[in-house]
């Protein structure tokens, strides 16, 4: 039978030393008050230890706050960033001299966007839940309308990879500027259309509701966050589209999502969460809004973290850049 070890402390006398003999303390309470103290010293280690991801000395910066909601950003091959304020029907610029412009509006209500290789700009425009390709001049090409007759539900976010093909999640919000009120789909998916424009395919149909998504640039992984699920999972890509090897990375769902140069994937909601290629947390960047939309790499050299968060748009100068040729792979 295990007995408590004792030992013995004074109170302390005048002049305020601690001598042996007098009013015992049971060493479990000294030990208490040590691990206070290695845990106070070890987070003080943590704090002062540099950021993966971020640049040092590096502070989040506002950029404009004079919108309701902000959502989708992307940059084009200059390093402008393109973003929406949905609820204003807008598509807005932040160039890389620092000006902010009007790109389009209205712009069907567009929510997650992304460029392809030939400058277009792609938008899921939720006003009558299409996808439309925006050319240069700001002329818009409506691409899809449905899927096998049916209106979708709401395309959300959507990903270009390399050969051209395209990935987008298709959730059910229900809007206030909508006349209908019920799904013609069911399923809350994701889809993919090929690079000749011509065949669209469902490709996942067993998440909750699937919403940010983004694929490695090589082309090999597409990581799809189920925001209803509280998952994020990763899928390994086909030739066809098709997705295989279906796998739980990380155990929080997401709104918009991105990437970084060495494979670590951003999750917005509270702020932006950074895994690293493995799942694993390495950084929490706090944002002083109440939600966090959506992420991209902008700027000239891709090392700004642009992040769209409620009724503002926000900056971050990172230590890693947006996807290059250099490549971490799972």
């Amino acid at each position: 039978m295990r007995q408590k070890v004792r030992i013995a402390w004074d109170v302390p006398q005048e002049g305020g030393d601690f001598r042996p003999g007098g009013c015992q303390q049971c060493i479990w309470e000294r030990a208490w008050w040590g691990g206070v103290l290695i845990w106070a010293a070890a987070s003080l280690c943590w704090a002062a230890e540099p950021s993966p991801v971020i640049a040092p000395g590096a502070k989040l910066e506002k950029l404009a706050d004079q919108f309701r909601f902000t959502e989708g950003p992307a940059a084009d091959l200059q390093g402008n960033v393109f973003f929406t304020d949905q609820p204003n029907d807008r598509i807005l610029c932040w160039t890389v001299d620092g000006k902010l412009r009007t790109f389009l509006q209205p712009a069907g209500r567009s929510n997650g966007l992304y460029f392809d290789g030939q400058g277009n700009l792609w938008a899921c425009a939720d006003a009558e839940n299409q996808l439309w390709c925006i050319d240069p001049a700001g002329k818009v090409t409506v691409v899809v309308k449905d899927f096998e007759g049916k209106r979708l539900n709401g395309p959300n976010d959507l990903w270009i990879r390399p050969d051209g093909g395209l990935y987008f999640t298709d959730p059910f919000y229900r809007r206030p500027y909508w006349k209908r009120t019920t799904k013609e789909i069911d399923v809350e998916g994701v889809y993919f259309l090929s690079s000749d424009r011509k065949t669209l395919r469902r490709v996942a149909d067993d998440l909750v509701r699937p919403n940010g998504l983004v694929g490695t640039p090589d082309g090999t992984w597409l990581y799809v966050a189920d925001i209803g699920a509280g998952k994020t999972y990763r899928y390994r890509i086909q030739p066809d589209g098709t997705l295989t090897d279906k796998t739980l990375f990380c155990s929080m769902g997401s709104d918009g999502m991105t990437i970084d140069e060495q494979g670590n994937v951003y999750l917005t909601g509270k702020g932006v969460f950074v895994f690293n290629p493995q799942g694993k947390q390495i950084e929490h960047i706090q944002v002083p809004e109440p939600w966090t939309a959506n992420v991209c790499f902008g700027g000239p050299d891709r090392k700004q973290l642009f992040i769209t968060a409620s009724t503002a748009l926000y900056r971050l100068q990172m230590k890693v850049s947006g996807p290059g040729t250099r490549w971490a792979k799972p």
